[in-house]
């Protein structure tokens, strides 16, 4: 299906460049890189190599796939060819691996979720999902006019007092049970609706991404791939999805670790956070989303959009002015005075001023 776009959005200069191959592959002009990495042959025997075997044979791949994908990017063309063992596949073998000692987030958790253990996040190796739609109110690049194909997964390493999304992210067991194959034909069933992208959100994707590896297994339609998340995975786990994201959506909320532990509950978020983006700005497009918080622009909005434009300076940036308060903020305003009231005017323009001097490309959505 061909998916067109209303011209305005890509008239832009720096969002058509900053996007090029997120644009192409959404207009069938490249290869999703998951497809890439089915066209990548893998060497060893899955089932009966070592952990650090894979480890190995994963690292020898990734550079045979940047390789690869440089030469896309310069061709007019390009000829996929899948291999019966592949790139993807064994990505899929470390994933499931991984459950046994689960590190997929920065909790480090080592629980064994293979057998029914539950860390942070709350979830077991069994993957569910809260709904799946195409989502009218992304960033305009995302939803076009045939919307984002966007998949709400359940759970979250996170605790944020003010989660709007709180009845999927706090409560895992709210969702459907999906595996790779039945989330492969969600996926199919949102690329046949005309989705320009699969959107991977939630709750947060990351303690599922031995699903959704296995669901690219079973899937075979040319669409980019969406990641949208709080950015806390681990090494491991960034690794595992950098090379199948053809762009990146993370959430950098918080300027320092203590307004992440405080409204959050999650600690040494900035050090994992930057270091998340910097892996994720190496190896794709980029819009990187920061929510301003009532009286957070000393503390927060002024050190994430300083450390952006330091860090990341080609990523698009959208400073999002849709806080309001919800979940435990809304139950209890007296714990969280500073941001128990929405935004003022005043707080939002001083964030898109700011982001305009530091020389940061932002486009303000509301959804």
């Amino acid at each position: 299906m061909f998916r067109f776009e209303p011209l305005p959005i890509w008239r832009n200069k720096d969002v058509r460049e900053r996007l090029s191959w997120y644009h192409a592959v959404m207009r069938n002009k490249k290869p999703a890189k998951y497809l890439v990495c089915k066209s990548i042959a893998c060497d060893i025997d899955l089932k009966n190599s070592s952990m650090e075997e894979l480890w190995v044979e994963h690292n020898r791949l990734a550079n045979i796939f940047k390789k690869e994908c440089g030469s896309i990017k310069s061709s007019d063309s390009y000829d996929i060819e899948y291999r019966d063992k592949n790139f993807l596949d064994l990505k899929g073998e470390i994933a499931n691996r991984i459950l046994y000692k689960c590190n997929l987030c920065e909790w480090n958790c080592n629980v064994n979720r293979s057998e029914g253990k539950v860390g942070v996040c709350r979830l077991d190796k069994i993957t569910r999902v809260a709904s799946w739609f195409r989502h009218f109110g992304e960033e305009a690049p995302l939803s076009n006019i045939h919307g984002s194909g966007t998949i709400f997964f359940t759970g979250c390493m996170f605790r944020c007092a003010f989660c709007q999304n709180w009845s999927i992210s706090q409560y895992p067991l709210a969702g459907e049970e999906v595996n790779g194959r039945k989330l492969a034909l969600i996926m199919k069933e949102l690329h046949d609706e005309g989705a320009h992208n699969i959107n991977f959100v939630g709750g947060e994707p990351t303690p599922n991404i031995h699903t959704i590896i296995d669901g690219m297994r079973n899937l075979d339609v040319n669409i980019p791939m969406l990641w949208n998340s709080d950015m806390y995975a681990s090494i491991d786990a960034m690794n595992l999805i950098k090379d199948i994201m053809d762009i990146w959506l993370p959430d950098f909320k918080y300027g320092n670790d203590n307004c992440a532990r405080r409204l959050s509950n999650v600690p040494n978020y900035f050090a994992v956070v930057a270091r998340n983006h910097k892996i994720a700005y190496e190896n794709g497009d980029m819009i990187i989303r920061h929510l301003v918080l009532p009286n957070h622009f000393e503390c927060c909005t002024k050190p994430v959009l300083e450390w952006i434009s330091q860090n990341c300076p080609r990523a698009l940036v959208n400073v999002m002015d849709q806080y309001y308060p919800d979940y435990r903020v809304a139950q209890h305003p007296e714990k969280y005075p500073d941001i128990a009231r929405r935004l003022m005017g005043k707080e939002i323009e001083e964030a898109f001023q700011y982001a305009k001097k530091l020389g940061l490309v932002y486009e303000p959505v509301s959804r």
